[in-house]
C-alpha cells in the first residue's frame, strides 16, 4: 500500500509543479512579443509626426488663403465705395466725399449736404469700413503733390467727376504694396500691384498748344 501512496503523491506533486511552471511561463511576455510591441509604438510615433506635419501645412495654407481673401474683400469694398461716390455724383449732380484716415485705418462715404465740409452728419454717411492689419493704408498722394500718411484725406466727387485724383497705396499681410489709382481725367478707379505713379494734370503753360 505504501508504494502506491508514494507514487500517487509524487504524481500530484509533479502535476502541481507543471501547472505552476505553466502559469509562470504564460505571465512573462516573450522577447518576440516585446519587440513587436516596441516596433508598433515606433510606427505609431512616426505616423503621428507625419500627421502633425500635414496638419501644420494645411493650417498654414488655410491661413494664407483667408488672409488673401480678407485683403481682396477689403480692397473690393473700398473700391466700390469710391466708384459709388463718382457714379452717384455724375447721375444726381450732388456732391459726395470719401474720407480716409491712415491713423485709424478707416474710411467712410458720405453725401455732402451742408456748406461746412468739416462737419460730417450721421445722416450723410452712406457706407463706412476699416482696413486693418491685412490691408493697411500706407500713404495717399494727390495729383497736386499733396502727401499724407497721418492726416485724414478726402476725395470729393461732383457732377464733373473727382475734384482731385491721386494714388492710395495699401499694404497686404506680407507688406506688398498695391495702388488704387483715382484718375480725375477719366473718373476711373482702378487697382494695380506695386506703387503706381500718378498722372499729374499739366498746366496751360506746359501744353504744346
Amino acid at each position: 500500500m505504501t508504494p502506491t501512496f508514494t507514487a500517487q503523491t509524487q504524481t500530484k506533486s509533479d502535476s502541481h509543479i507543471l501547472m505552476n511552471g505553466t502559469n509562470r511561463t504564460s505571465c512573462v511576455p516573450s522577447r518576440a512579443a516585446r519587440n513587436a510591441r516596441a516596433f508598433t509604438l515606433a510606427e505609431s510615433m512616426v505616423v503621428l509626426v507625419v500627421l502633425s506635419l500635414f496638419v501644420a501645412l494645411a493650417v498654414g495654407n488655410l491661413k494664407t488663403i483667408l488672409l488673401r481673401n480678407s485683403f481682396k474683400a477689403k480692397i473690393h469694398n473700398f473700391v466700390s465705395a469710391m466708384e459709388m461716390a463718382v457714379t452717384a455724383a455724375a447721375q444726381t449732380g450732388r456732391r459726395y466725399e470719401v474720407i480716409i484716415d491712415p491713423v485709424e485705418q478707416t474710411y467712410l462715404l458720405r453725401e455732402i449736404t451742408t456748406p461746412d465740409l468739416s462737419q460730417v452728419l450721421e445722416e450723410e454717411i452712406i457706407a463706412e469700413g476699416d482696413f486693418g492689419e491685412n490691408c493697411r493704408v500706407s500713404y495717399v498722394l494727390f495729383d497736386d503733390g499733396e502727401f499724407s500718411d497721418q492726416l485724414r484725406v478726402k476725395f470729393r466727387a461732383g457732377r464733373t467727376g473727382w475734384n482731385f485724383g491721386g494714388v492710395i497705396v495699401l499694404l497686404d499681410a506680407d507688406e506688398q504694396p498695391y495702388s488704387i489709382v483715382v484718375n480725375r481725367l477719366s473718373n476711373i478707379v482702378r487697382l494695380q500691384p506695386g506703387e503706381a505713379e500718378i498722372l499729374v494734370p499739366k498746366t496751360s503753360e506746359e501744353m504744346p498748344f
